[in-house]
Protein backbone atom coordinates (compact mmCIF):
# COMPACT_ATOMS: atom_id res chain seq x y z
CA UNK A 1 0.00 0.00 0.00
CA UNK A 2 1.16 3.34 -1.24
CA UNK A 3 1.37 6.27 1.02
CA UNK A 4 2.00 8.82 -0.95
CA UNK A 5 3.13 9.12 -4.20
CA UNK A 6 5.14 12.03 -5.77
CA UNK A 7 4.91 13.37 -9.15
CA UNK A 8 7.58 13.59 -11.62
CA UNK A 9 7.61 15.82 -14.39
CA UNK A 10 6.02 13.15 -16.68
CA UNK A 11 3.13 13.04 -14.09
CA UNK A 12 4.15 9.16 -13.34
CA UNK A 13 4.41 8.17 -9.17
CA UNK A 14 7.51 7.58 -7.41
CA UNK A 15 7.86 5.58 -4.62
CA UNK A 16 10.18 5.82 -1.25
CA UNK A 17 12.52 3.09 -1.28
CA UNK A 18 10.82 1.10 1.07
CA UNK A 19 7.30 1.59 -0.82
CA UNK A 20 9.09 0.23 -4.07
CA UNK A 21 6.37 -3.00 -5.22
CA UNK A 22 8.56 -6.08 -4.86
CA UNK A 23 8.77 -7.05 -8.77
CA UNK A 24 10.06 -4.06 -9.11
CA UNK A 25 14.16 -3.41 -9.47
CA UNK A 26 15.23 -0.01 -9.66
CA UNK A 27 19.05 1.94 -9.78
CA UNK A 28 20.10 5.81 -9.21
CA UNK A 29 22.79 7.37 -11.06
CA UNK A 30 23.30 10.91 -9.32
CA UNK A 31 25.24 14.20 -10.07
CA UNK A 32 26.05 12.46 -13.59
CA UNK A 33 27.75 15.59 -16.18
CA UNK A 34 25.34 15.28 -18.30
CA UNK A 35 22.81 17.99 -19.05
CA UNK A 36 18.94 16.56 -18.34
CA UNK A 37 17.30 17.63 -21.58
CA UNK A 38 20.43 14.82 -23.61
CA UNK A 39 19.56 11.93 -21.48
CA UNK A 40 15.84 12.62 -21.69
CA UNK A 41 15.84 11.88 -25.94
CA UNK A 42 17.69 8.65 -24.85
CA UNK A 43 15.74 7.68 -22.20
CA UNK A 44 12.55 7.93 -23.98
CA UNK A 45 13.78 5.77 -26.30
CA UNK A 46 14.06 2.82 -24.31
CA UNK A 47 10.79 3.41 -22.12
CA UNK A 48 8.68 0.44 -22.64
CA UNK A 49 11.24 -1.86 -24.30
CA UNK A 50 12.54 -5.46 -23.62
CA UNK A 51 15.93 -5.31 -21.95
CA UNK A 52 17.83 -6.96 -24.65
CA UNK A 53 16.40 -4.52 -27.67
CA UNK A 54 17.13 -1.25 -24.77
CA UNK A 55 20.50 -2.51 -24.49
CA UNK A 56 20.83 -2.72 -27.77
CA UNK A 57 19.67 0.54 -28.11
CA UNK A 58 22.16 1.79 -25.69
CA UNK A 59 25.26 0.24 -27.01
CA UNK A 60 25.29 1.35 -30.68
CA UNK A 61 24.07 4.89 -30.02
CA UNK A 62 27.01 7.03 -30.30
CA UNK A 63 25.81 9.34 -27.17
CA UNK A 64 27.47 10.08 -23.84
CA UNK A 65 24.18 9.85 -22.38
CA UNK A 66 23.56 6.90 -24.06
CA UNK A 67 26.39 4.94 -22.41
CA UNK A 68 25.74 6.87 -18.76
CA UNK A 69 22.04 5.25 -19.33
CA UNK A 70 23.63 1.85 -20.34
CA UNK A 71 25.56 1.74 -17.13
CA UNK A 72 22.38 2.52 -15.01
CA UNK A 73 20.21 -0.28 -17.10
CA UNK A 74 23.26 -2.89 -16.17
CA UNK A 75 23.04 -1.70 -12.32
CA UNK A 76 19.22 -2.18 -12.30
CA UNK A 77 19.30 -5.60 -13.99
CA UNK A 78 21.92 -6.67 -10.99
CA UNK A 79 20.08 -5.28 -8.66
CA UNK A 80 17.31 -7.42 -9.78
CA UNK A 81 18.61 -10.54 -10.24
CA UNK A 82 20.17 -9.89 -6.89
CA UNK A 83 18.01 -8.43 -4.84
CA UNK A 84 16.68 -11.48 -2.01
CA UNK A 85 13.61 -9.21 -1.63
CA UNK A 86 12.39 -9.00 -5.09
CA UNK A 87 9.73 -11.31 -6.30
CA UNK A 88 11.61 -11.20 -9.76
CA UNK A 89 12.40 -14.95 -11.54
CA UNK A 90 13.47 -14.42 -15.19
CA UNK A 91 16.03 -11.45 -15.68
CA UNK A 92 15.05 -12.25 -19.67
CA UNK A 93 11.88 -11.22 -19.32
CA UNK A 94 12.09 -7.85 -18.05
CA UNK A 95 10.52 -4.33 -19.27
CA UNK A 96 12.28 -1.07 -19.16
CA UNK A 97 9.38 0.52 -17.00
CA UNK A 98 10.52 3.77 -16.20
CA UNK A 99 12.94 6.38 -16.45
CA UNK A 100 13.74 9.48 -14.48
CA UNK A 101 15.97 12.07 -15.48
CA UNK A 102 16.11 14.99 -12.85
CA UNK A 103 18.26 18.08 -13.53
CA UNK A 104 20.71 18.05 -10.32
CA UNK A 105 22.96 20.95 -9.28
CA UNK A 106 24.68 23.31 -12.39
CA UNK A 107 28.16 23.93 -11.88
CA UNK A 108 28.52 27.99 -12.58
CA UNK A 109 31.50 29.14 -14.92
CA UNK A 110 31.73 32.87 -16.09
CA UNK A 111 32.87 33.93 -19.80
CA UNK A 112 34.51 36.87 -19.92
CA UNK A 113 32.73 39.60 -22.37
CA UNK A 114 33.51 43.22 -23.75
CA UNK A 115 33.50 46.38 -21.55
CA UNK A 116 34.07 44.13 -18.43
CA UNK A 117 31.09 42.38 -18.71
CA UNK A 118 30.47 37.87 -17.80
CA UNK A 119 28.19 35.68 -19.20
CA UNK A 120 26.97 32.59 -17.24
CA UNK A 121 27.42 29.26 -18.45
CA UNK A 122 25.40 26.80 -16.28
CA UNK A 123 27.51 23.14 -16.86
CA UNK A 124 24.55 21.13 -15.86
CA UNK A 125 23.89 17.56 -14.08
CA UNK A 126 21.81 14.87 -13.89
CA UNK A 127 19.98 12.51 -11.27
CA UNK A 128 19.06 9.60 -13.69
CA UNK A 129 17.21 6.95 -11.88
CA UNK A 130 15.78 3.53 -14.23
CA UNK A 131 12.94 0.81 -12.90
CA UNK A 132 12.46 -2.80 -14.66
CA UNK A 133 10.09 -4.71 -13.89
CA UNK A 134 9.09 -8.49 -15.09
CA UNK A 135 6.44 -8.51 -18.37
Amino acid sequence: MVKKQILSGEGLPKYKKQERPRDEAVAVAKFIRVQPAKVRIMARNIIGQPIGRAVNTLTFSPNKSAQVLLKVLNSALANASSSNRSLINDVDRLVVYRVYVDSGPALKRWHPRSQGRANAILKRTSHITVVVKEA
